[in-house]
């Protein structure tokens, strides 16, 4: 069997690394080949006293209100991979293995704890201790790809907002989160929090020495101390991708834009912009969360594979925002392999519109490259233009209330010029 497929980076930069006021968030998907990623919006929402949640496995308590959230996630699966809510917080995840033991049968994804963090914080921080809650209550686990094959992993995600940003690693219910307040930062596939822990676990450090894994003396790193002996050959490769990714955000700290995000995540020399045997990049997103409150949070989603050869397009909170059905996949209520035991027997299409379009362009591309490259210069130019018009309302030259339903059109738009 093929190497599972999971690897991802998520980069954040605050200033002064970024060249304006603002917070650039980034992410790249990097999940099975065939895995359709669609971008979802839903509204904010009230909910009656006592009801369930079904997330992609289990149920678990609704809270009474939910923020409004937009969502790249795959088409299978209940919770997201990368996505922000209207409180100008984002969050990612990435997979990592650790020297606690992924526990067997089925609980709460990591993708789904994405998803319960940005419907349920209004903070960064306030994201983190929902998920952490929620580990301690219902734990992770459960298979991570829509296969009979079991699958499984640990969590950490990267959780961002206006003015600081946090990095939360875990290992099965035990947890430890560094936050950053400026700079740089990347995460990929392993632990980094050495020493530098702000906040832990209460029995984080107690289980380390009872499974022997610490003696109770010196400095605690919980990379060294939580990493696996004989860490899986995919924990191994992405340190190059994390190193890539440093090299990259270091390169660029202090002149960090929102479209020099987007070239970090469609480099293909550092593996962050993936596309190796049976896996690819997905799906991306890159955020701008200005400081100023007063300014809307824009969010760039690819909704097709490799950003080397997609254009992102803006997303930004409004009154009016509303689903874009055509990068929402389709839905197959009690007949969708996931809902029936046992699951994953069988394949269905999950395309949309707009994945479909798209992949018609890549092959054009393969097959006359000289005119897919003519092609996608053109939509490049169109990601500039959004990009422009995002920078004008940002400095206040053009208003944002224009600007609303720009997904919607940028998506339509890429559609139609495909066709």
């Amino acid at each position: 069997m093929a190497e599972p497929p999971m690897s991802c980076d998520c980069l954040v930069s605050l200033p002064p690394g970024s060249l304006d006021d603002q917070v650039i968030f980034g992410k790249n998907s990097d999940r099975p080949r065939d895995e359709v990623q669609e971008v979802a919006y839903h509204p904010a929402a009230c909910h009656p006293p006592g009801s369930m949640l079904e997330c992609t496995y289990i149920q678990i308590p609704q809270v009474e209100q939910t923020h409004a959230v937009v969502l790249s996630k795959p088409a299978w699966m209940w919770g997201a991979e990368m996505g922000a809510n209207d409180q100008g917080v984002c969050i990612g995840n990435e997979a990592v293995w650790t020297r606690e033991e992924v526990a067997p049968g089925e609980a709460l994804l990591g993708m789904d704890l994405v998803r319960l963090g940005l419907e349920r914080g209004d903070s960064a921080w306030a994201a983190l201790t929902v998920i952490t809650g929620l580990l301690e209550q219902h734990g992770q686990g459960g298979p991570c790809r829509e296969d009979p094959e079991p699958f499984s992993y640990h969590n950490t995600f990267l959780l961002v907002d206006r003015n600081e940003a946090w990095v939360l690693e875990t290992a099965g219910r035990l947890w430890v989160a560094q936050k950053i307040s400026e700079g740089v930062k990347n995460i990929s596939n392993q632990l980094t929090i050495g020493a530098e822990i702000s906040v832990e676990h209460p029995e984080l450090r107690s289980v380390a020495q009872a499974q022997g894994w610490w003696d109770g003396e010196g400095e605690f790193s919980f990379s060294q101390v939580f990493s696996p002996e004989n860490p899986p050959a995919r924990m191994e490769l992405a340190k190059q991708r994390y190193n890539g990714g440093t090299a990259l955000l270091q390169e660029h700290d202090g002149s960090m834009t929102a479209e020099v995000m987007m070239s970090i995540l469609r480099d293909k020399p550092s593996g962050i912009c993936m596309d190796s045997g049976g896996f690819c990049t997905t799906g991306s997103m890159v955020s701008i969360l200005p400081r100023d409150s007063s300014l809307p949070c824009i969010h760039f989603f690819t909704a097709t594979p490799d950003p080397s050869r997609s254009i992102f397009k803006p997303f930004i909170f409004s009154d009016c925002s509303i689903p874009v059905l055509r990068v929402v996949s389709p839905q197959f209520g009690a007949d969708d392999p996931v809902r029936k035991q046992p699951r994953f027997q069988s394949q269905v299409d999950r395309r949309h519109d707009l994945y479909k379009a798209h992949q018609m362009a890549l092959n054009t591309m393969e097959t006359n490259p000289d005119e897919g490259l003519a092609a996608y210069e053109i939509l490049r130019d169109l990601e500039s233009q959004c990009l422009s018009e995002i920078s004008a309302m940002l400095s206040g030259e053009i208003p944002g209330d224009e600007l609303g339903n720009l997904f919607f059109d940028c998506v339509d738009t890429e559609i139609k010029f495909y066709q």
